[in-house]
């Protein structure tokens, strides 16, 4: 069997090559879920269109109009596996029960991975037929990818859902050259060994040509992980562990807000605060690691203490719900509510509440007319892989305008040190940085503003998916079993 072209990007992914045929591609991308949301049109008809999210955000930008195949999970109970063309990209669903849903994905993925590699508190829960159809998700997808997979080809595999999948496309397809990427944080061997699987979970990534990382301190942790376990190469090599701190389209996003719509919108969202001289600003998925809690309470002491009056700022924190089945988002969502309900009964006045609270999904443009509207972004994270709100934040802020408090414990953080890092936990650190944003000179505002600007521009999401695929390109053939 001999190989097929492989693609060598010079710098940028224009020389992706199209479609070796209709239904075999030369990259195939993988994610647990596809970038695909659902609508019925007026003759009530089920209409695909791509969906908003951190991942689609990332790759969109760099894959769309590549001939790119991408395989996942649709989102839906009852949907087929019929290819779907959405905006330049070729889907491939998944078709998974809800029994699989809820065993693959509420369970091991989100009840058992999220909280063990993130470490904030919240316990992991472990459950036998979790894993079990866990294992029969990854070898659905496995088999999925295998046959859209051209001889040679390359495979890219996104995340904590589909670890096992390296060595399983492996097996299927010795001939192809894989790369994985872990979005959120990876524990050291001592943080995975509560996982009774986590061998299991070791030797699927080891499967992989090239495994990359948001944090030097994650790669290591692999390492680490691999080596307490005494894991030797899968196939005759070990994955080489690179870091690759993704981003986002620094200049699609400078653009769009921008536009007149999202500014007059901007202006129009601080008049329904009631014209406040600072507006703090949170944009988080509701979820227990983001540390909503830490920084309103942080907000709460400013109020408390008389160094913030509800009559010249506003907090508007917005959260958009997640996983509102497991108990553990219920709990969290049932705390914020009780928080804000707090501070707004002793702090609100007249003209305005002390806390603006939107537990709702938004718009992409209102989302940008937030961050053009705010004058503090706080980023409290208690553990995060990257976070791209503080990125899109700063490419929003044409002007160098702008503070950014952000958490110690993100990705971002190895990169953006002109923001004011915080320790998450620490309340009194997070109102301290709230305060210092509000006083910050104008001219120390713009410089800080301006060298993040820069290197969210330089160091974008283009740049990232061009260093991870020209990387896979320099793999050696495989030669099939």
């Amino acid at each position: 069997m001999t190989r097929a072209p492989c693609f060598h990007p010079p710098g940028n992914l224009t020389h992706v090559p199209r479609p070796l045929s209709n239904d075999t591609f030369p990259l195939v991308v993988v994610s647990n879920r596809l970038p695909v949301a659902f609508r019925e049109d007026d003759a009530g008809h089920r209409v695909a269109m791509l969906s908003p999210g951190g991942l689609v955000a990332a790759l969109a930008p760099a894959l769309a109009g590549h001939g790119v195949a991408w395989v996942g999970w649709d989102g839906t109970n009852d949907g087929g596996e019929e290819a779907l063309l959405v905006e330049d990209f070729t889907l491939y669903p998944v078709a998974l029960s809800q029994k699989m849903v809820e065993d693959h994905y509420e369970g091991f993925s989100n009840s058992t991975v999220w909280p063990l590699f993130h470490d904030v508190g919240v316990l992991p829960e472990y459950s036998s037929p979790w894993w079990e159809g866990h294992q029969v998700v990854n070898e659905m997808f496995a088999t999925r990818v295998a046959s859209l997979t051209a001889p040679g080809a390359t495979v890219w595999i996104h995340d904590y859902q589909l670890m096992l999948l390296p060595a399983l496309i492996r097996t299927l397809r010795p001939d192809v050259t894989i790369g994985y990427f872990h979005h959120i944080p990876f524990p050291d061997g001592a943080g995975l060994s509560p996982l009774p699987q986590h061998r299991e979970v070791l030797e699927g990534l080891a499967g992989a040509d090239v495994l990359g990382f948001q944090r030097d301190s994650d790669a290591a942790n692999f390492l680490d992980a691999l080596a307490l376990e005494g894991i030797d190469a899968l196939g005759g090599n070990l994955p080489q562990v690179r870091v690759y701190p993704i981003s986002v389209d620094a200049q699609a996003v400078s653009t769009a807000a921008a536009a007149p719509e999202v500014q007059r919108r901007a202006t129009e969202l601080r008049k329904e605060w009631g014209s406040p001289h600072t507006v703090f600003l949170g944009v988080d998925r509701l979820d227990y690691t983001k540390g909503i809690p830490e920084r309103l309470e942080a907000y709460e002491m400013l109020l408390d203490d008389g160094l913030v009056r509800a009559e010249d700022s506003v907090f508007v924190q917005v959260g958009s719900p997640s996983r509102e089945n497991v108990d553990a988002y219920q709990a969290l969502s049932e705390s914020i509510d009780s928080v804000v309900s707090r501070i707004n009964h002793a702090h609100s006045v007249t003209a305005r509440e002390a806390i603006v609270y939107v537990a709702e999904n938004l718009s992409r443009e209102e989302m940008l007319a937030l961050f053009v509207a705010a004058d503090v972004m706080v980023v409290t994270s208690l553990a995060d892989g990257m976070n791209l709100v503080a990125k899109e934040f700063v490419a929003c802020r044409q002007d160098d305008s702008g503070v950014l408090v952000l958490s110690k414990n993100t990705g971002a953080a190895d990169h953006m040190a002109q923001a004011l890092l915080v320790d998450p936990y620490d309340i009194d650190d997070i109102a301290g940085a709230m305060k210092r944003a509000m006083v910050m000179p104008p001219s120390e505002v713009a410089h800080r503003m301006g060298m993040l600007r820069a290197d969210v521009t330089k160091h974008d999401v283009d740049s990232w998916a061009t260093a991870i695929l020209a990387d896979l390109a320099l793999i050696p053939p495989h030669s099939p079993r």
